[in-house]
């Protein structure tokens, strides 16, 4: 009976956050290694001379054919008694690119008496393979055998119930841990936490923080790690300051400000990724490849695309993914042309582009509405670089064809695809019919998506917009029934605006703010000045039936325009505003920001889903093409 049947292994794990650990867990080894944990030496071992050429062998050791004739050889010389030379070469078979775990494995069987160092190397090794289950067997023979164990066992056992995500399993070590006294060990618990976090467990990660005694910065980045899987971004910023004031007893290193970073993009706070800039380069974390394209994503995201040049054009070494990042960056914030000239001097550069690099080019004649564009780099994708174009590309080409009323020929090409298209290709084009009000195509769309089992509350709202947008209010009344009737739930729209560190949140018709008296006085101000200036509301934003002073009344404080006028209240005359909206923006907020920005001479840039928005003058960077 197996002793862990319940194990999972239903989806693929990152485990980032652990690896960075893995060289002081290697160390560790090292130390036990040589310590021995060893069995007597056998008398007919050979000299001490003989010894060290084996092991120089071992170390050497670069092709399996080699890996095999020094395992003859130890077989031969009776060597495999001796506990050095068969730690050496049992590591050597197991992690070197001349071995694998099964041949390690057939050799560990030869071993007639294994040591812990000897088991724990092989446990350790089936958790960086494709079977970590079988690590977990060798564990529980351990335990039948009466054998030993450590932390650095535990250690791996529990890598390998991460790499599964078996919460049963891991939990089954974690009790182990706890009754062998193993708790106070801080790489153990570090391993603990982000198998937790894996598991999204976030509150039993923290509690195993807590219970640290000593906390370095792996355990830090792992806590950080876990607030990231969590959603618990503006917990991240907390600890990155709390780190670099001291209050952690550790810095930030480079994977921190990895992860920091990321949640900087999330959030969109430019100036706290500004803040995490400079101590990258305040510790000399600047050439870090890695760190530099993480800096390009988070300034092309915030709507800084001059910062992330400046980042781009001062690295030394670029590779794919830092051209990638900056063509990327280039398209979503509506600058269609310069992607498609930064993919030319990538070309140039001798830089061959991958996956991502045409999925931004794509993107961003999609974004520009350049057609030909679009269609000769996804023809030369397969023709000249031999890459065959997976479902994101087709995505990209789909939005392109059908923002441009290329509806047919959209519909033609997901029907093309040698795979089965996804839920994410229907839905594009289903937003394509919203923009062109195609019945017809939209109806049989979300029939795919239905066939598919795939539909969402966003898709049945895009399918209100375009009955709506023809004035078809019988289907509108139908539609709201069925999702009335089947409990699906709509996402509430939501714009963040971000202000001297602090994240303020916003949803229609928002009553929660501290200062919501002075931001909806403030709202009426505004929208007496713009109406002055010609803005009229766009009354098809709005879904229902309702006489048009209703209807121009509802979309009066929807989330994005409560934003704007806080981020007037708040801040000086001048001031960029910067938004996050977690929903594509209406056409009625977009014509709001584009008249605001040139009666307040105010720059206001709003992200939403797919693209960012930049208003100034009165225009807005997308061209009203979104």
């Amino acid at each position: 009976m197996k002793l862990l049947a319940s194990l999972n292994s239903n989806r693929s794990v990152s485990l980032s956050s652990f690896s960075s650990s893995s060289s002081s867990l290697v160390s560790v080894l090292s130390t036990v290694l040589d310590a021995g944990h060893a069995r007597p030496a056998s008398p007919s071992s050979g000299s001490s001379g003989a010894r060290e050429h084996l092991l120089s062998l071992i170390k050497s050791c670069a092709h399996e054919s080699h890996l095999r004739q020094i395992h003859a050889r130890i077989l031969r010389t009776r060597s495999l008694e001796e506990p050095i030379i068969s730690l050496r070469f049992l590591s050597r078979a197991a992690f070197s690119p001349a071995g694998h775990v099964t041949y390690a494995a057939r050799f560990f069987s030869q071993i007639r008496k294994p040591s812990l160092a000897e088991f724990n190397t092989m446990i350790r090794a089936y958790s960086r393979s494709d079977s970590p289950e079988e690590g977990l067997y060798l564990y529980r023979e351990m335990r039948r055998l009466g054998e030993r164990t450590d932390p650095l066992t535990s250690s791996f056992c529990i890598k390998s119930c991460t790499k599964m995500e078996s919460l049963t399993g891991g939990r089954q070590i974690h009790g182990r841990i706890v009754r062998d006294g193993h708790q106070s060990d801080n790489l153990l618990l570090t391993a603990l936490m982000d198998f937790y976090s894996v598991c999204y467990k976030g509150e039993e990660a923290c509690a195993v923080f807590d219970e640290m005694p000593e906390r370095d910065t792996v355990a830090w980045n792992v806590l950080i790690s876990c607030y990231l899987r969590n959603r618990r971004t503006r917990d991240v910023l907390a600890v990155f300051d709390a780190m670099i004031g001291g209050e952690c007893g550790c810095q930030p290193d480079d994977v921190t400000c990895l992860h920091v970073l990321q949640a900087c993009t999330s959030l969109n706070v430019l100036e706290f990724g500004g803040k995490v800039h400079e101590y990258i380069e305040e510790r000399g974390y600047g050439d870090a490849v890695k760190l530099r394209n993480s800096l390009i994503t988070m300034y092309s995201r915030c709507g800084s695309m001059d910062k992330a040049f400046m980042v781009f054009k001062g690295m030394r070494v670029k590779n794919v993914v830092s051209w990638s990042a900056l063509i990327s960056g280039l398209a979503m914030n509506g600058k269609g042309r310069e992607a498609i000239e930064a993919y030319l001097a990538m070309l140039r550069a001798n830089v061959v582009p991958d996956d991502q690099t045409f999925t931004g080019v794509l993107s961003a004649c999609s974004h520009s509405g350049l057609v030909d564009e679009g269609m000769l780099f996804f023809e030369g994708m397969s023709k000249d670089f031999k890459r065959t174009p997976n479902v994101h590309h087709y995505g990209c080409m789909v939005d392109l064809l059908g923002r441009a009323g290329l509806l047919d020929q959209a519909y033609e090409l997901i029907m093309s695809m040698s795979s089965k298209p996804d839920s994410m290709i229907w839905r594009t084009l289903l937003g394509a019919c919203r923009i062109h009000r195609h019945v017809a195509l939209g109806e049989r769309v979300l029939w795919h998506l239905t066939e598919l089992k795939a539909q969402e509350a966003g898709d049945y709202v895009l399918l209100l917009n375009i009955y709506s947008s023809v004035g078809d209010w019988e289907k509108v009344t139908e539609v709201r029934k069925f999702m009335k009737e089947t409990g699906i739930q709509t996402t509430p729209g939501c714009t963040t605006i971000t202000l001297n560190g602090i994240v303020h949140e916003f949803t229609v018709d928002d009553v929660l703010h501290l200062r919501q008296n002075e931001i909806y006085t403030m709202l009426d101000e505004i929208g007496s000045q713009l109406k002055i200036a010609g803005y009229v509301p766009e009354i098809s934003s709005e879904l229902h039936n309702l006489s048009y002073e209703e209807k121009g009344y509802r979309l009066s404080y929807h989330s994005e325009k409560l934003a704007i006028a806080f981020g007037v209240l708040a801040t000086p005359p001048g001031t960029t505003i910067r938004l996050a909206n977690n929903l594509r923006i209406c056409v009625d907020c977009h014509n709001f920001a584009k008249v605001l920005s040139s009666v307040y001479d105010r720059m206001v840039i709003i992200r939403d889903r797919s693209r960012l928005h930049h208003f100034q003058g009165g225009h807005c960077s997308c061209n009203d093409y979104w």
